[in-house]
């Protein structure tokens, strides 16, 4: 089918826009109503609890896949030299454009599906249904970086302010916030501060100010992954430059290690320079792909965890110069990564207000962007064949579909 025809199709369509999306509005609020509300009455089977659920998902899907008609307008292709789409493949941005942030830093697709939006300098996390519809907020000082564990927990980067010796100060943190305790109602949770942790348990937890929590990630076990960078980086015990383990033990009580490994200022592979985001895997691997802003040559690095008979620990998984996304300086400022279900890899580099996307061979794919579509792109995520690009200094989220997969 042509476009022009495919289009035409989805302007039929278009028409069940405003029903769709604000029956999964209501329905939300019905499967909330009935599990929150209602829980201390509930005596209904789990097969009625979970068919239930089955059928918000599916009309929260068909409302999102129904919101938006195409703009089949190309894509800018302003991305370094100028370059077109590769081949005939281009993205097609969907309407309406999501606004309404100040400043937003990075964003997720959360596990239920939801979608949450570190709203930096409106000082919220906000929370939207995949077909954009506002769900809830909750006030913490400047987020950064988010991410979900697999008990839908939520893990937030930001900062708090606290007064020591009568001095005001100012401190980077992670926060966790439990979902399910609140029913999933963001405005109800409970903000819970993971790092720095109480002087009690680490007595040098307060005593920098100029360190900088900067990502972090979650995996099936739950553990978690947090970047830390700072300009103390000669201490070779306690460098500010790190990734830093997080593990939940018995009694909820937490136990924090570093990754060995990572040079704290290396200009190469393996370095911990600068990391600006990092991004986990959808299953039992402990990959990660991290992206770094300090001074290096391979700014978007694969680390692939194995196990020999002589070594366990991190090693790249795509070599210097092995492909397309390891060409010496290919990126400016890359923020953030995401990943498709074909471990294909996004990029978004905030410097070339691009986002770039590679195979898991790294092989360069559909690239774009430019200034006249993008200005300093700071996250990306993937959800159900759509593109989501946190449009930073536009304050807007955008979403692309590709043409390929237009059915």
């Amino acid at each position: 089918m042509k476009y022009k025809e495919k289009y035409n199709l989805f302007e039929k369509v278009v028409s069940l826009q405003e029903f769709f999306s604000k029956q999964s509005v209501k329905l939300f609020n019905y499967f909330r109503d009935y599990f929150v509300v209602k829980s201390t009455s509930r005596t209904d089977s789990p097969t009625k609890i979970l068919m239930l659920y089955s059928i918000y998902f599916i009309i929260t899907l068909f409302a999102f896949s129904c919101t938006d008609k195409f703009d089949l307008t190309e894509a800018t292709n302003s991305i370094n030299n100028g370059q077109d789409n590769i081949g005939d493949t281009v993205y097609i941005q969907q309407s309406p454009v999501w606004e309404g942030f100040n400043k937003p830093q990075d964003m997720i697709v959360g596990r239920e599906p939801f979608i949450y939006i570190a709203d930096t300098e409106n000082n919220r996390v906000v929370m939207l249904d995949i077909s954009g519809q506002f769900l809830g907020e909750k006030s913490i000082k400047r987020p950064t970086s988010i991410a979900q564990n697999y008990k839908l927990e939520l893990f937030v980067v930001a900062e708090f302010d606290t007064t020591i010796s009568g001095e005001n100060l100012t401190y980077s943190a992670l926060y966790k916030i439990d979902m399910v305790a609140a029913g999933h109602i963001l405005n109800n949770t409970t903000i819970v501060r993971v790092l720095p942790q109480n002087p009690k348990l680490d007595p040098f937890a307060f005593n920098r100010t100029d360190r900088f929590y900067t990502g972090v990630c979650s995996f099936s076990d739950n553990s978690l992954y947090v970047s830390r960078k700072g300009p103390s980086n000669s201490n070779p015990i306690d460098r500010d430059n790190a990734i830093l383990t997080l593990q939940y033990v018995e009694n909820d009580s937490l136990v924090i290690g570093k990754v060995p490994g990572l040079e704290a200022e290396g200009t190469g592979l393996l370095s911990a320079n600068q990391i600006s985001s990092l991004t986990s895997f959808p299953n039992k691997s402990t990959d990660i792909i991290l992206t770094l802003i300090g001074k290096n040559s391979f700014k978007v690095q694969w680390l692939e965890f194995v196990v020999t008979p002589d070594f366990a620990g991190y090693r790249t998984k795509l070599g210097a110069f092995s492909s397309d996304l390891m060409t010496v300086n290919k990126f400016g400022q890359p923020e953030d990564v995401a990943l498709d279900d074909a471990n294909n890899i996004f990029v978004a580099d905030a410097e070339k207000d691009s986002v770039f996307k590679f195979n898991s061979f790294g092989d360069e794919l559909e690239s774009f962007g430019g200034s006249e579509l993008f200005s300093s792109p700071h996250a990306v995520a993937y959800h159900d064949r759509t593109l989501y690009v946190l449009d930073t200094y536009n304050n807007r989220i955008l979403r692309f579909i590709l043409s390929t997969e237009i059915n």
